[in-house]
């Protein structure tokens, strides 16, 4: 598969040199590169607001995967192995890697830095690879929330190889975890080739995997696993269709945004947060698609849910519903909505909705104005 070759690629060179790739200069010297977080399937998910181009403007996130919820399940495992045992020095690890994940989450990044460094040096000067592959995986974690993604990608790559030394294969779902961060660096990073590719990889990889497994007992394949297996190829058909949005192949992206509705909807049912999250980015594709009458159901089941559940963000799907009425030329239920929008987003103090809402009420005045001219 590609992403293996590319790490195998990645290994000769850190084999060579002796130094793993990455260790030196981890989160140094980058700014804070502003983004939208996305959501994790498996995990519980957050809608993320803004706009970007398409036909029209459309409400899809940008190809940035990780939320802090989601960016140690595969630092999870050593923790959760219980039954493999832990030597002494892997359990001082896994208590450092520990305050490291808690800094992260309390937003220390510098503090977090130093504490993954010198748990790197433990996890070295110990040669256990299983902590020495955990540790890499956080401190690509750190890197990627922080927005250093040259770092990360050195990172993960670095998490990858050490994962293949130690017999973890392509299709393990921590590989693909680790896999399709790979493909949304490369995103971010403008590699258009290589962001393609690893989304392919991760999607093409899981269909085969689940295939492969379906007629497998409950004692060799449990539903759990085969639930989390399912969520995992979601979150890559969801993340793949960000990607498309925002290189306006939006035909390709509404039908990879069908697939990981109907799992998630199977898998988490029809109130989750995340269906709401993939019914609104739906019904915005349509929308970017001029497909209005289809978004408009979408985006209506979308906020039934959000009120139903009292969604943090139903500010993100009354403004996503205002401009589908605004394109339907709905003035005066647009306006109504879209000041609905404003006054919750105000309250939520967030700017990047508040301004596109903004920019959608200019719009709904021009055309009122205009409308009026005629007359």
């Amino acid at each position: 598969m590609f992403l293996g070759r590319l790490v195998r690629v990645c290994a000769s060179a850190v084999y060579r040199s002796g130094v793993p790739a990455g260790c030196q200069g981890v989160c140094r010297g980058s700014s804070v590169r502003p983004r939208l977080g996305a959501p994790s399937m498996s995990r519980g998910c957050v809608l993320s607001s803004g706009r970007q181009e398409g036909t029209h403007k459309s409400s899809a996130r940008p190809p940035i995967i990780l939320l802090s919820a989601a960016a140690f399940s595969f630092f999870s495992k050593l923790v959760e192995d219980k039954d493999e045992g832990l030597t002494p020095a892997e359990e001082n690890i896994v208590y450092n890697l520990k305050r490291a994940k808690l800094s992260i989450m309390k937003g220390e990044m510098e503090e977090a830095e130093e504490i993954l460094h010198r748990t790197l040096r433990l996890a070295h000067e110990c040669k256990s690879k299983r902590a020495i592959t955990y540790t890499y995986d956080l401190m690509a974690n750190l890197a990627f929330l922080k927005g250093e993604y040259e770092n990360a990608e050195k990172l993960f790559k670095t998490t990858l190889v050490y994962m293949i030394d130690g017999g973890v294969k392509e299709d393990d779902n921590s590989f693909i975890e680790i896999s399709l961060k790979l493909a949304s660096i490369c995103a971010a990073l403008k590699q258009e080739d290589l962001a393609v590719a690893g989304f392919q990889f991760c999607i093409i990889t899981l269909n085969e995997k689940i295939e492969k497994e379906k007629d497998l007992s409950e004692e060799i394949k449990t539903a759990e696993e085969r639930t989390n297996t399912r969520l995992l190829l979601g979150l890559c058909l969801d993340s793949y269709a960000r990607y498309l949005v925002a290189n306006s192949q939006l035909f390709h992206a509404q039908t990879m945004y069908e697939r990981a509705l109907q799992i998630c909807r199977e898998e988490q049912g029809e109130l989750h947060p995340q269906t709401v999250t993939l019914l609104s980015d739906l019904a915005t594709v349509l929308e970017a698609q001029g497909r209005f009458d289809e978004a408009l159901t979408y985006i209506k089941q979308a906020l039934d849910s959000a009120q139903k559940t009292e969604h943090p963000n139903q500010h993100v799907i009354l403004g996503n519903m205002a401009m589908i009425l605004l394109h339907q030329e709905h003035l005066v239920d647009a306006e109504r909505i879209f000041k609905e929008a404003l006054t919750k987003a105000e309250e939520k103090k967030d700017s990047w909705s508040i301004y596109y809402i903004q920019e959608g009420l200019s719009e709904l005045a021009r055309r009122k104005k205009k409308q009026e001219q005629n007359l």
